[in-house]
């Protein structure tokens, strides 16, 4: 007799459900694992031999042919060891085929019976609590807290395999575990505050809207300016992610194996720092099985790109899809996903190569020619994707000496103000140049700027749009003249 156990294979974010199907015949002994399984998940045969021979029962010495269905679907990962071993011992009769209906069951298997955490337990939770003829989700103890975040689902969390079996056979539930946050998932409460950052007022005005907007942001200036420092104040001025992003961010970091152990819903935006020397997969994600890469990690939250020039030229250019659709979408021979990426990216560079561009006295000593190349190193398409670009020049030993300015909780509160008034606000979906909410002196400033600033279509809709966020934080209605005329200030290349 067959008998089936319920599991699910994860590919990107989508998850779908696969029927572990186990037959014991007579024949050579051996365990055959079938349906598209790759090899991580045939090299679970000798977990399973050991770890059932560890909590005192035995494999049978026949031939077990164990099917994953369907079998056009690849089957990667060790998290199929679980619902094997218990396919394999309720077709051997240790376990009543009658307790695993309705069970969804996922795990690694270590060789002495301990369940190993997966990736990608929210998903499999989510698609379980959604399915009306799942009634409860067997884990991994560690991934308990994380599967949990799941409405209306049963979440049985098992440390061992022998409590997988004292539930299945008796109903015996093991301990909950408590609901825990670590401290890297709630990276604002680490973040810089403002106010250690003296000077450089219009840098912090532009984050402002940068946060308020979701508007992305080039800095460009001297080393030692503050850029990165402003950068990092960023978290502290967003406020936390609302449940349904929450779910979404924690999906994806859970996917991508970030999350940690009993680690419950992400409440903090996601802030990303890569270091220039990421590759492209690393950046949007890749692989034969497709994980997401730091531009889907900070999906709902900050991508900081420090020193962006110095990013290689493939990694920057991918960027331009999310940039714009707010997603990722990758595509391989084996598999194929779409992972979520709207994010607000922050970049900081140096004016020139040796980064003394804009400052007075010795000042810079490198080449025209060479300032230039530096900077094409920044395609077209790419910076016209940047909403605001704002010069953050050196800071004066009067700014280092003036009073402390103001701190990152206020500025957060009216960040805050704004983002409740955006629907009121602005409209993503609405053409901007159509908005009834613009002035005829904004269209008519709007107008001039195409040709003064060069401003392409997608500059003017980004324009307004970064309008429409000084509108909101201003408290007003209308988008009026100085609105617009601050935003095409940020469109504006900076100084050279």
């Amino acid at each position: 007799m067959v008998q089936k156990v319920d599991t699910a294979a994860v590919t990107g974010l989508d998850v779908r459900r696969v029927k572990v199907e186990v037959a014991i015949t007579r024949g050579t002994p051996m365990i055959q694992i079938v349906g598209l399984a790759q090899s991580a998940v045939r090299e679970g045969r000798e977990r399973i031999r050991a770890a059932v021979s560890q909590i005192g029962l035995h494999v049978p010495g026949l031939r077990i042919t164990v099917n994953l269905a369907p079998a056009d679907i690849r089957k990667d990962g060790s998290a199929f060891d679980l619902p094997i071993t218990v396919g394999i011992l309720t077709a051997a009769g240790t376990i009543p085929a009658d307790r695993i209906r309705g069970t969804i069951i996922v795990g690694e298997l270590g060789l002495d019976g301990r369940l190993r955490p997966i990736r990608g337990a929210l998903p499999i939770a989510l698609h379980a609590g959604d399915s009306t003829d799942a009634e409860r989700l067997i884990v991994p103890a560690e991934n308990e807290v994380e599967a949990r975040s799941a409405p209306d689902l049963d979440v049985i969390g098992a440390a061992t395999l022998t409590e997988v079996l004292d539930f299945l056979r008796n109903g015996a539930r093991p301990p909950q575990r408590p609901r825990r946050r670590a401290p890297a998932s709630r990276p604002a409460r680490n973040a810089p505050d403002l106010s250690s950052v003296r000077g450089q007022l219009a840098a912090k005005r532009a984050l402002e809207i940068a946060a308020a907007g979701g508007h992305n942001l080039l800095m460009r200036g001297s080393p030692g300016a503050g850029k990165t420092s402003l950068a990092r104040c960023l978290p502290g001025i967003l406020p936390p992610l609302e449940r349904r992003e929450a779910v979404q961010v924690t999906a994806i970091h859970s996917v991508a194996g970030t999350l940690g152990p009993d680690r419950g819903l992400m409440v903090e935006r996601p802030f990303r720092a890569p270091h220039h020397s990421i590759s492209e997969a690393g950046l949007v994600g890749g692989g034969s099985i497709p994980r997401p890469g730091e531009a889907s990690l900070a999906h709902c939250g900050v991508l900081f790109l420090d020193e962006l020039p110095e990013f290689g030229r493939g990694a920057l250019e991918s960027l331009r899809q999310p940039l714009e659709e707010g997603a990722i979408h990758l595509v391989r021979a084996q598999a194929s996903a779409t992972f979520p990426a709207r994010f607000t990216l922050v970049a900081a560079m140096n004016p020139c190569p040796c980064g003394r561009l804009y400052e007075s006295g010795t000042g810079c000593e490198c080449p025209p020619g060479r300032v230039q190349a530096y900077q094409r190193r920044l395609s077209g398409p790419l910076l016209d994707r940047i909403d605001m670009h704002v010069d953050v020049p050196p800071v004066t030993w009067g700014e280092l000496a003036s009073p402390v300015t103001e701190s990152s909780a206020s500025v957060r509160e009216r960040v805050v103000a704004a983002m409740k008034a955006r629907p009121h606000i602005r409209s993503d979906r609405e053409d901007p140049v159509r908005d009834p909410r613009l002035t005829s002196e904004s269209r008519a400033l709007l107008r001039a700027a195409i040709d003064r600033v060069s401003l392409s279509a997608r500059g003017v809709h980004r324009t307004i749009r970064v309008a429409r966020t000084i509108a909101s934080l201003e408290g007003t209605d209308a988008i009026e003249e100085s609105a617009v005329a601050e935003a095409i200030r940020y469109r504006a290349p900076p100084a050279a």
